[in-house]
């Protein structure tokens, strides 16, 4: 079975390496530690501080994991020259009507972040987006109904 790509930007894929370089390093050896001294106190069956190090340590092992596979399946987003198309690494400018303009980012769902204006371009506004120009209006269908933008600028 081939894995979906994962579209990172530069930014995105440093990000990912420093959080993995810290589970490694830092987290998971603060866990075992954990673990290790839960087990000092005796009987584990009924030991709090022990059931909540091996939770910690299997979201710790499973965030590593994650990370290991879009890291194998990183595709890195690059722009070269101008943008004639939105499309992914884009900065694009688009209103609706009688609102104020929105700036977004399109970037792949694993660096999505809509409050600080990074949209994935498999979010309804990115997918609506992607392939069009400046001056163009598209509709896009959301839970809240459709709505109508218009590109401003891109870059």
């Amino acid at each position: 079975m081939t894995e979906k790509p994962v579209f990172l930007t530069q930014q995105g894929l440093e990000k990912l390496e420093e959080e993995l370089n810290h589970l490694c390093t830092v987290r998971r050896p603060e866990v075992a530690h954990l673990i290790h001294q839960a087990k000092e106190e005796g009987d584990v069956s009924e030991n709090a501080g022990y059931d909540e190090a091996k939770n910690e340590q299997a979201f710790v092992e499973g965030r590593i994991l994650t990370i290991q596979g879009m890291l194998r399946n990183a595709s890195i987003i690059s722009r070269d020259g101008p943008a004639g198309e939105v499309d992914l690494g884009i900065t694009v400018k688009v209103a609706a009507p009688g609102e104020a303009p929105e700036e977004y980012t399109i970037v792949g769902s694993a660096e999505a972040d809509p409050g600080n204006g990074f949209i994935s371009n498999e979010s309804p506004v990115g997918k609506a987006l992607m392939g069009h120009e400046v001056g163009d209006e598209i509709a896009v269908k959301t839970p809240n109904g459709t709505l109508s933008l218009k590109i401003l600028d891109m870059r």
